[in-house]
């Protein structure tokens, strides 16, 4: 196996855990607001995200950054290329992080309603862009191989004897040229609302897991009600990403083993084992990443003017000698952030009793101006 091979297949792992762990923390953002019914209720369940949300973005830093490293032309191109979606995305995260930390500053119900509403659009908004990403590598996107000084666009015969070489062209390099609307497809679309039924079940089995009572049961009940919705959803676009698009027959792996996974959680939840579901939609939206990249492969940027022009594992690969000192690192420090993200769970397994909350936590308004007040209470 390649170094290239073996840091897609690491980066794959990066975005595996991304969007099992950070995806219930967007599910319980997008659901919280409607869900609880009052501010015991609100903060119970802002606090089963609260100690993990912040470790949970370090594996999208770590992806973008891999990324960035591993396959330079394959960073450029997307974030070049795609740079109005990472920005919204980006904007989306920052605001989540102003809205999670700050609503239990002020002791308002004004002030904490507005941070709530901040915080569910911006759970919703990555939600949905980030299963489109996603399903634009999937079907490819407006990729040409354009020369950079003279703006002119390759011809398909040099950029596929480059593509077989396994090489870029000097002077040349791969770039979206459809613009931002050529992204968005019927396809791309439905991409869009499977990550976002997906995350919606995640975090209301989450929820569930991490909560006591009646809220427990409620967060369990919708749960069931969305894991129909998104294993049809999932079942859809795998099928039609399948079908239309991969040109790996491997790509059926993951594609039956994300579904035995969604159905193997609805069973589980419906016959109330709360930690078997959740940890069976956790291998289910892991094994959907598995279907994507394997769908991909071997290109990594697709192009779908022509294939000629599509961006293969081989020709964004970095150095070798580059790749093989980020292995060493790898190996050093994975382990450690795996053991240390095991051990945060375990730390912070208990369930969150929401009556035994109180629910006027923050500083008094009225006191904020004149310097004398002060903090009550818990963050969340």
């Amino acid at each position: 196996m390649t170094l290239s091979v073996l840091w897609f297949i690491l980066i794959a792992v990066l975005w595996i855990g991304y969007l099992t762990l950070e995806g219930f923390g967007f599910g319980v953002g997008m659901i919280y607001k409607f869900v609880a019914k009052d501010e015991r209720e609100r903060r119970a369940l802002l606090g089963t995200i609260g100690p993990h949300w912040d470790g949970n973005e370090v594996w999208l830093l770590t992806a973008g950054g891999a990324t960035f490293a591993a396959f330079p032309e394959w960073y450029g191109t997307l974030f070049s290329g795609a740079y109005l979606v990472l920005f919204l995305i980006l904007l989306a995260l920052i605001v989540r992080v102003c809205a999670i930390e700050w609503r239990g500053k002020i002791n308002s119900d004004t002030w904490r309603a507005r941070w709530d509403w901040a915080h569910t659009i911006s759970a919703w908004l990555p939600a949905i862009l980030w299963g489109a990403a996603f399903a634009n590598l999937v079907q490819g996107m407006q990729i040409e191989v354009v020369e950079v000084a003279s703006r002119k666009v390759v011809p398909v015969s040099e950029a596929l004897a480059a593509q077989s070489a396994g090489t870029l062209i000097p002077g040349a390099s791969h770039e979206i040229t459809g613009g931002f609307w050529s992204l968005i497809t019927p396809f791309t679309l439905l991409g869009g609302l499977v990550t976002c039924s997906l995350f919606l079940t995640h975090g209301a089995l989450f929820a569930a897991l991490k909560t006591a009572g009646d809220l427990s049961k409620r967060c369990s009940a919708l749960a069931l009600k969305l894991g129909v919705v998104s294993t049809v959803l999932t079942a859809l676009w795998a099928l039609w990403a399948q079908l239309a698009y991969s040109a790996s027959p491997a790509s059926w792996i993951g594609l039956v083993l994300a579904a035995l996974f969604l159905v193997a959680s609805l069973y589980l939840n419906l016959r109330g084992r709360q930690g078997l579901a959740f940890a069976t939609h956790f291998g289910a939206i892991a094994f959907a990443v598995v279907f994507i990249f394997l769908a991909i492969t071997p290109d990594i940027m697709r192009s779908a003017i022509n294939p000629a022009y599509s961006l293969t594992i081989s020709q964004g690969a970095s150095a070798d000698v580059t790749l093989l000192i980020m292995s060493i690192a790898a190996v050093v420090f994975v382990p450690v952030v795996l053991v240390y993200t095991i051990w945060s769970y375990k730390v912070f397994a208990k369930r969150i009793n929401a009556e035994k909350i109180d629910p006027n936590a923050g500083l008094d308004p009225v006191k904020v101006r004149d310097n004398s007040a002060k903090p009550v209470g818990l963050a969340y």
